[in-house]
């Protein structure tokens, strides 16, 4: 399945939130990391700016981490809840060199809704595809990161956050070369 641009920027965005916590690291410990992390993201709208600010996207993380390995039930009762809290209302945007595109949130919105409304559409036209395997955890055995397949045979197994997808390729050449001698 194809997704809208605007749609797989998102999904990109809740994998590299997610992601800021795996593997026992916590890449938002403080607001200057959230500004990082916002301005990696390319993420626009107001800021507070607070320790407020910085929890309240800390606890989406958490949530949209539970949405990851939920089962479609489990996630549109969250994707639900993220937009009604929101008071989510889609309009048509266009923005920042961006073409047309759906925003649900105000600007002056606080940070967390924006955040939890976007993923949350986002995550709505996985579920309305039928597209839940395409939201995984890494296939390592050391490794917890988030992984989002948008290959078109499905065939994504490893996360972006380290050399993952590398030490596998490389443990089963090892072991394809040990039985070969």
């Amino acid at each position: 399945m194809v997704f809208a641009p605007d749609t797989e920027v998102a999904l990109r965005t809740v994998v590299n939130l997610i992601n800021t916590a795996a593997n026992g690291r916590e890449g938002l410990s403080s607001v200057a990391d959230l500004d990082a992390f916002l301005a990696a993201e390319g993420f626009s709208g107001g800021r507070a700016g607070d320790a407020a600010e910085l929890e309240s996207v800390r606890q989406l993380r958490r949530e949209l981490a539970a949405v990851w390995t939920a089962d479609e039930d489990a996630a549109v009762d969250t994707v639900n809840r993220l937009l009604r809290d929101a008071n989510a209302l889609p309009q048509l945007m266009k923005h920042d060199g961006w073409d047309w595109h759906l925003h649900a949130t105000a600007p002056e919105a606080p940070l967390a809704d924006r955040m939890s409304t976007e993923a949350a559409m986002a995550l709505a036209d996985v579920i309305r595809g039928k597209e839940m395997e395409r939201l995984r955890t890494c296939e390592s055995e050391d490794c917890d990161a988030a992984v989002l397949d948008l290959s078109r045979n499905r065939s994504k197994r490893y996360c972006d956050t380290g050399n993952c997808a590398n030490r596998a390729h490389v443990a089963a050449y090892r072991a394809r070369q040990a039985a070969t001698n």
